[in-house]
Parts: C-alpha cells; sequence; structure tokens
C-alpha cells in the first residue's frame, strides 16, 4: 500500500482541482424506480413494486464525468446520444451541472442509451434496457473528432470509456489516441472485449478480470498467471502501465519499467459493484493529472472503489468521502 501523509492528499487534490479531462465514449443514462414490495402478483410470479421515488442519472460514459465532477475537476464529455426525449432530457442534465453540450453528437439512427433499474425493498428486482448496439456511422465520428480535435489543446487528460454499444470505433480510437499523444496528454482506458487491442499506446490501460481472461484466452486463477497476464498486455499493446482489476481481490498493477503491485480490496461490505470501474478509471486520470506517481494513483481509485461498493446503485466517489478513506486506512495501517 502507498503512503500517504495529510499534506501529501492534500496537495494532490488541490492539484486535481479544475484539471479538465476530456471523456469519450458510450453515453447512457441511468433511470431508478425506488419502491416497495407488498406481494405477489396473481398474474405472474413477480414482485408488485409500488414505486415511490424516481431518479435520473448519467449512465456509462457519462458516470466517469459524474466521478470527475464530485472530485472538483471540469469534464469535457464527447459522445452520442438520440435525437429523441432522452436525448432532450442529457442536454438538460448537462446544463443543470453547468456542462458544455457541446461535444454531444445527436445521432437520430439510435435512441438515447437507457437503463432502468428497478430497486424493491433496497433489493435490486430489475433492469430495462433501451438502446441500439451498433457502430456509429463515419458522420458522426467525424462530427465527434472535429470537436475533438479542437479542444485537445485545452485539456489535461483524456479517458476513453468503451461500453461495446457502438462508439468506440477503431478508426476513431487510434485518431484520438493520435491527437492526444501529439499533445502530450495522459491517456486512459476502460476497454470491452470488441475493440480490446485497439488502445495502443496510452498511458493506462484498465481491463476488468473478464475482459483480460477473454481477450487473452488466459485464466486468471492464479498469481503466476496474473503476471503474465499483465507482461502480455504491456507488450501487445505499449501501454505505460496494464491495471487489472480482480474483483473481490483487489487490483494487479503493471508499469512499463518492469513493476508489478498488487492492491488488495477495500470494501468493507459489498452492496453493489454497478459503477466501480467508473469510478476507478475517473480516480486514476484525476491523480494522474494532479501529478500522482502512477502507484498513488492506483491506490487512491482502489480506495475509491472501496467506498462505491458500499452503496447501492451506481453513484460516484465524493472527494470527501475518498480523502476519509485514504486518511483511515493511513491510520490503520500504522
Amino acid at each position: 500500500m502507498v503512503n500517504f501523509t495529510p499534506e501529501r492528499v492534500d496537495a494532490l487534490m488541490n492539484a486535481g482541482t479544475g484539471r479538465r479531462i476530456m471523456v469519450v465514449g458510450d453515453l447512457m443514462i441511468d433511470r431508478y424506480l425506488w419502491g416497495h414490495v407488498s406481494r405477489i402478483s396473481p398474474e405472474a410470479p413477480v414482485p408488485i413494486i409500488n414505486i415511490a421515488d424516481e431518479e435520473i442519472r448519467f449512465g456509462g460514459a457519462a458516470n466517469v464525468v459524474n466521478n470527475l465532477i464530485e472530485l472538483r475537476a471540469v469534464p469535457v464529455l464527447v459522445g452520442t446520444v438520440g435525437d429523441d426525449s432522452w436525448g432532450s432530457v442529457f442536454r438538460d442534465m448537462l446544463a443543470q451541472k453547468d456542462l458544455s453540450a457541446d461535444g454531444l453528437i445527436r445521432d437520430p439512427s439510435r435512441p438515447t442509451t437507457l437503463k432502468t433499474r428497478i430497486i424493491g425493498n433496497n433489493q435490486h428486482i430489475a433492469r430495462v434496457d433501451r438502446e441500439k448496439v451498433a457502430a456509429i456511422g463515419p458522420q458522426v465520428q467525424q462530427e465527434m473528432l472535429r470537436f475533438i480535435a479542437g479542444a485537445m489543446p485545452d485539456i489535461d487528460a483524456v479517458i476513453l470509456q468503451d461500453y461495446n454499444k457502438g462508439v468506440m470505433q477503431p478508426a476513431l480510437v487510434q485518431e484520438v489516441i493520435r491527437l492526444a499523444t501529439t499533445h502530450d496528454k495522459q491517456i486512459t482506458v476502460d476497454p470491452k472485449f470488441d475493440n480490446f487491442f485497439s488502445y495502443r499506446g496510452v498511458t493506462v490501460f484498465k481491463p476488468n478480470k473478464k475482459e483480460t481472461e477473454e481477450a487473452l484466452a488466459l485464466r486468471l486463477d492464479s498469481e503466476v498467471n496474473i503476471r503474465k497476464a499483465g507482461a502480455m498486455l504491456l507488450e501487445r499493446l505499449n501501454t505505460r502501465a496494464a491495471l487489472i482489476t480482480l474483483g473481490d481481490r483487489g487490483m494487479a498493477l503493471f508499469e512499463e519499467n518492469g513493476s508489478v503491485a498488487f492492491e488488495g480490496t477495500h470494501a468493507r461490505q459489498v452492496a453493489d459493484v454497478s459503477g466501480a470501474g467508473d469510478t476507478v478509471i475517473a480516480t486514476i486520470t484525476f491523480a494522474l493529472a494532479a501529478g500522482a506517481t502512477m502507484k498513488e494513483a492506483v491506490s487512491m481509485a482502489n480506495r475509491a472503489a472501496g467506498v462505491v461498493c458500499e452503496e447501492v446503485g451506481v453513484v460516484p466517489i465524493l472527494r470527501d468521502q475518498l480523502v476519509r478513506a485514504i486518511l483511515q486506512a493511513q491510520e490503520s495501517s500504522s
């Protein structure tokens, strides 16, 4: 575990404040219907939920934005929504957070991705998805790239957030990486299987255990295999660091200098892992943009993930929560 002094934590949080971090990826809206279950339906063996509350939040790559806002960075969002009512809702949500919609490209060929989670008696009962999973067209890609090229000089770091919904096409990914590299920007990636090996030459490549196993055809059932996987990712992707998240086993960090570090999980009681990957990539990028070392950034992200996994639903890490989690962990280990 990295040793943090209160002064170091304070310095990093202050240095990260106001950093402009571009987020490119699959945008979604997370809709929550909260209610109470009192009986089983006479029509089918399913619970009847009396809805008491409804909440709408940023989801997918937009949840990364949520995390960056709470860490007090300045997110610059790039992605697509449909030419529909939920697309208008998304724009309104950006306005409510004083965020620009200039990087939001309207695509009439697809609906705005909507994930509706139904929660009864504080338990996740069901999820209903409204989406179209298909590659975005060349025109939409060009509109996105025009915005990205114009904004890049004023950006401190770039996050590429892939949910396999069609935005992160190889040609677009490679051009974004080229632009960011040309301007000497940090680039972090949260990949999915379809375009796994398109993300060459980035700063941090952060797959989870399942994605890594599928891409490398290698079971991560031992430390030997985890180390083998990390070495393979570094070689094939030419990345500065590969970070494999391992669920309840924590994280494994592999750096280009040969350094390997394992971080255990820090969730005291896991309630819901939804959105934890978004929190990890947001926190790592925030920390790197603030001048943290790679190990400091990963340790901060691991603490952030531990906090959000203790809550139901997709929630961002709050700045004060993160600071408290880091300092409490430091106190308990000293």
